[in-house]
């Protein structure tokens, strides 16, 4: 079977945004495990992860349009709700997990929400 030139640039589309997503994902799950705080942990957990969901969904919705006609709001309602949800919750954890006293790891590091906590109170 014969391909035609925009199929073969959907196809190639579909799996570029699949191996994004995917390394984005593996990314992710490598830097939760690797990095030493949860500031960072939370950093790869909402950030790398949010783009690779995202990736692998617009990957599968050009597939199944591409192959089978098929617009997927689902698809589109589900990359908007993890695009708006993922970095919220993300700064929500860490707002929280500040709040409640953990500290970042981190030798020389200075704290401009703690800082500005201070200056409130302070007022």
């Amino acid at each position: 079977m014969i391909e035609t030139g925009t199929e073969i640039l959907l196809n190639v589309s579909v799996a570029l945004f699949l191996l994004i997503g995917t390394f984005f994902v593996l990314s992710s799950s490598l830097g939760i495990v690797r990095f030493p705080d949860l500031y960072t942990r939370l950093h790869a957990a909402t950030k790398a992860s949010t783009l690779g969901i995202s990736a692998m969904l617009i990957g599968t919705f050009i597939f199944l349009y591409a192959e089978h006609d098929i617009v997927s709001g689902k698809l589109l309602l589900a990359i908007i709700f993890i695009l708006l949800t993922a970095p919220v919750s993300g700064h929500m954890i860490s707002r929280a997990a500040h709040r409640s006293g953990v500290k970042p790891i981190a030798p020389n590091r200075s704290d401009a929400y703690e800082d500005d906590m201070q200056k409130q109170e302070n007022y």
